[in-house]
């Protein structure tokens, strides 16, 4: 069963699972979004919650309004980590989810886990870095993240932006991160990334 709403100028909508799915998953799948704000975050994210749903889990997309004007970057991320959370908590979502994010959004992903609970982490092509992030969408400086992954934190992204990110990406070189490099954005929208995704969520027990 879907339920769309939106509130504002942000649009989420809360698949449940199919009855004709194998099995009911209890931890959640939160794909988060930011479409008005970064265009490509929401790329491939409605595909893979369908798909997700008729594979027996609960997936929450959440597509955040931009606020109005906020003073820096990181007022920008507070008011998108209390937006996202208040749909959460709004969702009635039983146990700590995935959080799943592309591009842009996995800037407020990870402002969302430095302070909430989580099951799990993926991040899709994020930016090497905070400083690698286009003036357009970060008008001053944001401080890299610090946070330690205490549950389990995987990457996907292409062969070129692998190239970039482990240089860079504070994450790539932690062990207990699990990095899944594809062909392509073709790939990655595609099977490829599906089955990278659901095989991880086996590996780590959801």
């Amino acid at each position: 069963m879907t339920k769309a709403r939106q509130s504002s100028s942000t649009t989420y909508i809360l698949r449940t699972p199919l009855p004709s799915a194998p099995r009911e998953v209890p931890t959640p799948l939160v794909f988060v979004s930011s479409s008005k704000w970064d265009p490509s975050s929401r790329r491939g994210m409605t595909a893979f919650a369908s798909l997700f749903a008729e594979r027996g889990y609960t997936c929450l997309e959440v597509d955040l309004g931009p606020p109005g004007a906020t003073a820096d970057s990181q007022e920008l991320m507070q008011s998108f980590e209390n937006e996202l959370s208040s749909h959460i908590r709004l969702a009635a979502i039983p146990f700590a989810p995935v959080i799943i994010a592309r591009s842009g959004s996995t800037l407020i992903a990870q402002t969302y886990i430095s302070s909430h609970p989580a099951s799990g982490l993926l991040l899709i092509s994020p930016p090497a870095s905070n400083t690698d992030v286009p003036d357009s969408l970060l008008t001053s400086p944001l401080p890299e993240f610090n946070f330690e992954p205490k549950f389990p934190c995987a990457i996907m992204c292409t062969e070129d932006e692998a190239k970039v990110l482990a240089k860079s990406h504070r994450l790539w070189h932690k062990p207990a991160v699990d990095k899944f490099v594809v062909r392509d954005t073709k790939a990655m929208d595609g099977q490829d990334g599906f089955n990278h995704i659901q095989n991880w969520l086996d590996d780590i027990g959801v």
